[in-house]
């Protein structure tokens, strides 16, 4: 089922003519790149660096300004609107949540979004087709288990199964590689230290496609190298799966042969 509808997504509205800049001074990626069309794929990010939580960001135009559409995971929609509200200050912008005027979704291999949809390509990768909000009612069904089977195919994370929300770097998460930090965009809350980890190339964890021998455990299990722990795993589809693992010890496992497993099975990284 190439196009489906994403229940746990929430949507969030940041309209006015500084919405653009002010969206520009606090998120991952980089806002004057999202045209109509064109969605961009971006984080808010504690001051230390970690992921509050990534979004999906689609202009829309309106009378008074640019018009932002914020697709995010549902569970953390209330907290992100409270600190849009408070980083807004005299931003000539309002803030508020829209989720009962849009339903999130994706289509893929090839189709095309609903009628009256807000879409545009997925930034993460190219085989993930189209991200879209388009108005109610709608009658696609929400077939999880497929656009898990895509994601894993394209090793895209997400968040809450593959990593923690305010626990993970944007470069665990593997963010820099899906197009969702932009490092030439100036400042925003967290930027030193995103940019010190790009620039010294010191992100020790991340986002790995494993496979299993036999049948996965369920996602949060240790991973181990032998008695030692070295990350944890995640989404699996099939016997594959993601894993946010230990790069380095990964890399040692493979060198000196000692086996990884998750609750007993064992795996191996298919590509990193």
């Amino acid at each position: 089922m190439p196009s489906i509808t994403l229940e746990k997504s929430a949507v969030l509205s940041v309209a006015g003519e500084g919405a653009r800049q002010f969206l520009q001074g606090l998120v991952t990626c980089d806002m004057v790149a999202v045209t109509p069309g064109r969605p961009g794929f971006g984080a808010l990010l504690t001051p230390q660096g970690k992921i509050i939580t990534d979004f999906f960001a689609h202009e829309v135009s309106n009378g008074d300004g640019a018009q932002f559409l914020i697709d995010c995971p549902a569970p953390l929609a209330a907290d992100f609107l409270k600190r849009l509200k408070m980083y807004r200050l005299r931003a000539k912008i309002a803030l508020d949540e829209v989720s009962g005027q849009w339903v999130s979704g994706t289509s893929w291999d090839g189709l095309a979004p609903p009628a009256g949809a807000v879409a545009g390509p997925d930034p993460r990768h190219t085989m993930m087709g189209l991200r879209w909000l388009a108005p109610p009612p709608m009658t696609l069904q929400s077939d999880i288990a497929a656009y898990t089977a895509l994601r894993v195919a394209c090793g895209v994370p997400e968040g809450g199964t593959d990593f923690a929300y305010g626990e993970t770097f944007p470069h665990e998460a593997n963010m820099d590689l899906l197009h969702g930090v932009d490092f030439r965009k100036g400042c925003y809350v967290g930027q030193e230290v995103v940019s010190r980890v790009e620039h010294r190339g010191t992100a020790r964890k991340r986002i790995v496609q494993v496979q299993y021998e036999t049948a996965p455990p369920p996602a949060g299990t240790p991973v181990m190298m032998g008695e030692i722990e070295i990350g944890t795993s995640g989404s699996t589809t099939g016997l594959d799966g993601l894993a946010l693992l230990r790069t380095d010890r990964l890399l040692e496992a493979s060198t000196s042969g000692i086996p990884v497993t998750a609750a007993g099975i064992a795996l191996a990284a298919v590509a990193a």
